[in-house]
């Protein structure tokens, strides 16, 4: 029988590649974009997910994330991607290496606005993939409004139908 561990990098790493394959249909020479003043730029939302892998990830297994060592993000797109896959790679070597016990027990994270509880460290885990995927959703509308084409995510899209 699979490990929660397990089964969490299965299906991290899953919507890694799924989420790279959105990431790749966006057009580079259009990484400022941003729908809206609030929004970040196209470029700023891709960052997401490569900050989260190197920062958040294991900072769970380290028992704290530390949100200000964010790194910032490159000057260009493509650097973005190749950070993004650099550091999914590195830290999924990191979870996979890491002793199921460095999952036990909880940590700090936030519950609500500008304020911490005691969570269980996998449940973080499985909270900051949520969060990669809620980003991407988000992403793939940039695609739309940039008049690139939005690739499969989990079922057909108009631009890659299935039947």
């Amino acid at each position: 029988m699979k490990s929660e561990k397990e089964h969490f990098l299965e299906a991290w790493d899953s919507e890694f590649q799924t989420t790279l394959k959105v990431l790749k249909a966006y057009p580079h020479d259009r990484q400022d974009y941003k729908p809206n003043e609030k929004s970040k730029t196209a470029k700023e939302l891709a960052w997401v997910f490569a900050s989260e892998e190197s920062t958040a990830f294991p900072g769970v297994i380290a028992g704290n994330i530390d949100w200000t060592s964010m790194p910032k993000p490159p000057e260009t797109f493509k650097e973005v991607l190749i950070e993004y896959e650099k550091a999914h790679k590195e830290t999924m070597k990191i979870v996979r290496d890491a002793d199921d016990e460095q999952f036990e027990g909880t940590m700090k994270f936030f519950v609500a606005p500008k304020k911490q509880g005691d969570i269980p460290k996998m449940r973080i885990m499985w909270m900051m993939l949520m969060d990669q995927i809620h980003h991407r959703g988000q992403f793939s509308v940039y695609l739309r409004l940039v008049g690139a084409k939005v690739p499969s995510i989990y079922g057909p899209t108009a631009d890659e139908p299935w039947m």
